[in-house]
């Protein structure tokens, strides 16, 4: 039987997305076999994270400074500007290096199901963001980078109607096919979309 320390940690960790109670107890014993190396620089970690994270005022990403530094990079085109759920699409984008422009989180997606609504997310932000028509920071191009699912496909479909009136251009991810895959292994979803995004073979 472990201490009830231990058992609090093994929990602590077992809520963390991907770990479950299993790999939890794993990962502490890892730890406290090496309590005197990994276990004290993640906690060092955890305690400076703890202390300097913030939520960048303009985007929403999760930095230890605000602005955060992709807004803060002058080397960004300050003219798109890439919609996405939640902070680790952001993330999975920008790790990409393909997008130059700046982000914008939303915080979640509509879900008439878990009632979530347009209120309940980043989207006045990102309005007033485009309707910004200085120079420096005037959007031309919204990249709508939703999940394609039912509900992120609902959120793009419904800040596109938002920002019709306004005169940026508005784009949206590919959906289909995943570079490597094998028809085989694809769900219909993927394939349905695959087949309606057909295009011309070039020579």
């Amino acid at each position: 039987m472990a201490s009830q320390e231990i058992d609090t940690l093994a929990s602590a960790l077992a809520r963390l997305p991907g770990l479950g109670p299993r790999s939890a107890r794993r990962a502490v014993l890892w730890l406290v076999k090496r309590r005197t190396g990994a276990l004290l620089q993640l906690i060092s970690a955890l305690e400076t994270v703890r202390d300097t994270l913030v939520e960048c005022d303009v985007c929403a990403n999760v930095d230890t400074q605000n602005p955060c530094g992709i807004c803060a990079d002058p080397k960004r085109d300050r003219h798109a500007l890439c919609v996405v759920e939640d902070v680790a699409d952001l993330w999975a984008l920008d790790r990409a290096r393909l997008f130059t422009g700046r982000y914008h989180v939303l915080g979640g997606r509509l879900s008439a199901l878990d009632g979530v609504r347009p209120e309940d997310l980043n989207i006045a932000a990102l309005m007033e963001r485009v309707a910004d028509r200085e120079d420096d920071n005037r959007v031309d191009e919204v990249v709508l980078a939703m999940n394609a699912t039912l509900e992120g496909q609902t959120t793009a479909h419904y800040i596109a109607e938002r920002l019709e009136d306004l005169p940026v251009r508005l784009t949206q991810l590919a959906h289909g096919l995943p570079v490597g895959g094998e028809l085989d292994y694809l769900d219909e979803g993927t394939l349905a979309q695959a087949l309606r995004a057909r295009r011309p073979m070039t020579g």
